[in-house]
């Protein structure tokens, strides 16, 4: 009798404990059914409005609200060398409502440069994308009396201290460029950092500073109206954007420092669930392959990518070692 009893108790138990069993798993399964979003999402861009990470990431932000259907704010939060907008994503909720655009430096060199950096990309970030490679190109304001990098490294020698290299940030490819030229040609160029790139070109078309190594996409409309003269491109083929600019190897320097190019990159804080990662990753895949998307990219002097989050974490753990190794032999350090 007792028996009898205790069995009905004994099955509610068991579906009771089986029903908590699956709760942590519901939020997955209603993910995949599509209910996330259900909010506005908030894109992080860790530079100020004008350079090539925010003109993308205002393109992305434009197809994604059409594809998600909900509003995808681009909010410009520079400074440091994208430390501070890169840190604000990774200390956020990870919930897919606030991801990062970033190009490589504050996920890869600043790992070398910084020895308290107040986040690890590593272990507290996670790539969605890589939305599409960022050219770039070292260009002098049309004041410089030089034409091939031949003759601005001889120039450099010839008038110390006189050339000044603006970046987008302490760390970034244009001050360890300048730091590589420094070491590995005896030359003395200073560097003058910026809180992004469109300050900085805007200082060099006014000649506050006299060369850069900047985007394609930023700094072609001046190359093509004379204020700035192209010396040659990063990368181990000519930009697209650029065809009549050679490589720094066919200018005759095949250092690997020149042939270093990195993506703008998708991320979201490292915790968020796999079930949202997945599906903004297959929305930025489809709206990156499609034919309208690829035009834009390519009009700003970039190369689309737009690959799944598993080969994107797999570029990125290919990429950071040679990066590491780079910046490390520059000996360029920051605090």
């Amino acid at each position: 009798m007792k028996q009898s009893k205790l069995a009905p108790r004994r099955r509610a138990m068991r579906i009771a404990c089986a029903a908590l069993a699956l709760l942590p798993v519901l939020p997955a399964i209603a993910l995949a059914q599509g209910e996330y979003p259900t909010k506005p999402i908030r894109l992080v861009v860790p530079y100020p409005a004008g350079g090539l990470t925010d003109t993308l990431a205002r393109q992305v932000a434009e197809g994604l609200s059409k594809r998600l259907g909900q509003t995808v704010v681009v909010e410009n939060k520079g400074g440091a060398g994208g430390i501070i907008g890169t840190d604000f994503v990774a200390k956020s909720a990870p919930d897919g409502y606030t991801l990062l655009m970033t190009i490589p430096g504050p996920i890869t060199a600043n790992i070398a440069l910084y020895k308290k950096l107040p986040y690890d990309p590593r272990t507290e970030l996670r790539p969605i994308s890589d939305i599409a490679t960022a050219r770039t190109v070292l260009t002098v304001n049309s004041t410089v009396p030089v034409k091939t990098v031949a003759e601005l490294l001889a120039y450099a020698k010839k008038e110390p201290g006189k050339l000044r290299m603006g970046s987008w940030g302490p760390g970034t490819q244009p001050h360890t460029i300048q730091a590589y030229m420094d070491k590995t040609y005896g030359v003395d160029i200073l560097h003058v950092p910026y809180r992004g790139e469109g300050p900085m070109v805007s200082d060099l078309l006014a000649g506050q500073v006299n060369l850069t190594i900047g985007s394609v996409t930023t700094l072609r409309q001046h190359i093509a109206m004379g204020k700035l003269r192209p010396l040659a491109v990063a990368g181990t083929t000519r930009a697209k954007a650029l065809p009549d600019v050679p490589t720094f190897a066919e200018a005759g320097y095949n250092d690997a420092a020149y042939k270093i190019v990195g993506p703008s990159t998708l991320l979201a804080p490292a915790k968020t669930p796999d079930a949202i990662v997945e599906k903004i990753g297959r929305e930025v895949v489809a709206l990156v392959k499609s034919p309208a998307m690829q035009e834009k990219i390519e009009e700003m002097g970039a190369e689309p990518i737009g690959n799944t989050p598993q080969e994107a974490e797999r570029a990125y753990k290919a990429y950071l070692p040679v990066v590491l190794k780079l910046t490390a032999d520059t000996g360029v350090t920051l605090d």
